[in-house]
């Protein structure tokens, strides 16, 4: 397993799990990127403190945050993990989402004859991650698919039906299975008062769009403030553009507002199952804030096309788009629509069905050797 932030550890969580309960398995993690920098809440911390098995890390993210150290740090990383996975003497490598490290993690292994199997293939999402997910697609060998519309996108593509496996996606698992920090913990950590509306927000680099993020940031920021809720703020990921999105921050930050830079996972589902609204462009506002009924402000093109639940309002970069959301979101009749709110990426119990793929698949040529369908 290749993990480089803490969003895309959340979908291996579970499946570690799984396999720990399988004597005849067992799994090794490469740790990189933004879990092994200060500035990005080291979260390698999370992963040691919960005795998960970390087989290596590699720093590979250069300073600078824009499309240049970009690349340049995706290419130390494939520079160096040849070495490391034939190290471990993997049998298999599963990556998940569709970062720039997983698309590493994909080429490597399949110019390494190594199955690679790919959790939340097929899906649609904007920025260069959704062209990452579908190359991810052509170099993987199993594909695990979160809905049917997923995949349906992947056999589009040419690849074969007994690959592609409709499995729901695991970060769900412990959402549903319960691992959620609880209200009043919640309303303590983060200082918040009780019977008044609580914004999460949570936005992401889009790095096509890196020449307009200071003035995309301008708007949004002044948006959260004139709403002037209670709101917490998680901070960026590694990204093109990111360390823009740090000081807009930094520039609008206000006295009801609660920044930090990490969280537990239980943590963060504990806040979704209390806030009254998830704003910014991350996917957790598309993937599991359906789990819990919960309002989601969709803003810009970083989700855009991606299967979206009855809880998604759609907004762009404009300070009025993103206050009538929120507005709009927080009022009874979005409140009453929310009661029939199902999430169309799962039921929680994904990671079973993926740890059993696994656990029975054999490796030899014919899952080694792809032959497309068209």
């Amino acid at each position: 397993m290749i993990t480089g932030t803490r969003a895309e550890f959340s979908y291996y969580q579970p499946i570690i799990e799984e396999i720990k309960k399988r004597p005849n398995l067992d799994y090794g993690i490469i740790v990189t990127n933004t879990h092994l920098l200060d500035s990005f809440g080291h979260t390698i911390d999370e992963i040691k403190r919960d005795k998960f098995k970390i087989e290596s890390t590699i720093y590979n993210t250069f300073d600078g945050y824009n499309q240049v150290t970009m690349v340049k740090s995706l290419g130390v990383l494939m520079m160096q993990l040849p070495e490391i996975i034939q190290q471990m003497k993997a049998d298999m490598i599963l990556i998940a989402g569709d970062r720039g490290e997983q698309l590493v993690g994909a080429i490597v292994g399949a110019h390494l004859y190594l199955p690679v199997a790919h959790i939340q293939a097929g899906e649609l999402s904007g920025n260069i991650d959704g062209t990452a997910r579908h190359a991810i697609t052509k170099f993987a060998h199993i594909h695990f698919a979160s809905n049917q519309d997923a995949a349906d996108r992947i056999l589009r593509m040419g690849e074969e039906k007994q690959r592609v496996h409709l499995v729901g996606a695991p970060q769900l698992d412990g959402l549903v299975n319960g691992k959620i920090t609880p209200r009043e913990k919640i309303y303590e950590k983060f200082s918040l008062k009780s019977g008044e509306p609580i914004l999460l927000f949570v936005f992401h680099s889009v790095t096509e769009e890196y020449e307009h993020m200071a003035e995309h940031m301008d708007s949004v920021m002044s948006a959260i403030v004139e709403l002037g809720l209670q709101t917490v703020i998680i901070t960026n990921n590694s990204d093109a553009g990111s360390t823009i999105i740090r000081r807009k921050i930094n520039e609008y930050r206000q006295p009801f507002m609660r920044i930090t830079d990490n969280m537990s996972r239980a943590d963060y589902a504990g806040l979704m199952n209390n806030v009254d609204v998830l704003a910014g462009n991350s996917s957790s506002g598309i993937l599991e804030a359906p789990t819990f009924k919960l309002a989601a402000v969709n803003i810009g093109n970083r989700e855009a096309g991606r299967m979206q639940g009855i809880n998604v309002i759609n907004a762009d970069y404009s300070k009025e788009s993103v206050k009538s959301a929120v507005k709009k979101a927080l009022s009874p009749a979005f409140k009453a629509k929310l009661k029939r709110c199902v999430n169309p990426y799962g039921d929680g119990r994904s990671a079973k069905r993926i740890v059993d793929i696994l656990e029975k698949t054999n490796v030899n040529d014919t899952l080694l050797i792809k032959k497309l369908t068209y």
